[in-house]
């Protein structure tokens, strides 16, 4: 019997993720104080399901963590709709030991980003937080991404501006991915790649690039 399967299911969860990602303890253990701050402010602010949460490791934090092997140069990174973190808090404890490193979390509601920015004080990650609508900020950044904040019709509305200024666009979807893409295709040119997710065999990653407007 492995050790994992002789742990609590959230201490193997975290075990198998950690194997899977190559990640330090002082990682693992960042994420647990991350996962602590989620469970106790979800009390308050519904933040994800309880079911969900649940699911931290496999289902929020390998999610979010497998996108650095799909952009392992870049450091500064832009997560539209952060909501609670997914996957931009868990990139930027990911990324916080690498020089350069930035993870913008850009959020409209108010009561999130509250959320987010204590994580981020609490945790001193190189984050920042905007409260703002993501097609209204033009910051600089190297990949664009998102997770379960839109269509993709409307999702590339929201990326446009970061796009536009070079990023490549990362985006987590699940298995009506070439659906969503065959209606983007309605009113945007782009380049796109569809590829498997590590977390979820119905999953898909959409890396986008090189984006205009038809309609």
């Amino acid at each position: 019997m492995s050790d994992a399967a002789l742990l609590d299911p959230p201490e193997a969860d975290a075990a198998e993720v950690a194997a899977r990602l190559g990640a330090t303890e002082a990682q693992i253990a960042e994420l647990w104080r991350y996962r602590a701050m989620l469970a106790d402010w979800n009390r308050r602010l519904n933040l994800v399901s309880p079911g969900s949460l649940a699911e931290f490791w496999p289902r929020h934090v390998f999610d979010s963590a497998q996108l650095l092997d799909l952009a392992p140069e870049a450091r500064v990174w832009v997560d539209i709709g952060a909501g609670a973190g997914f996957p931009g808090l868990v990139l930027a404890i990911l990324l916080a030991d690498r020089p350069g490193a930035r993870v913008h979390l850009v959020e409209s509601l108010g009561k999130k980003c509250r959320f987010l920015a204590a994580v981020v004080e609490s945790l001193s990650l190189p984050a920042e937080v905007h409260n703002a609508r993501a097609e209204e900020l033009s910051i600089a950044a190297e990949v664009v991404t998102a997770r379960a904040v839109a269509p993709l019709e409307r999702l590339l509305g929201y990326a446009r501006p970061y796009l536009a200024r070079g990023a490549i666009g990362l985006f987590l979807k699940g298995q009506n991915a070439e659906a969503e893409i065959a209606a983007a295709r309605q009113r945007w040119r782009f380049d796109v790649a569809a590829m498997p997710s590590r977390s979820d065999p119905t999953g898909r990653i959409l890396k986008v690039e090189r984006l205009d407007r038809i309609l």
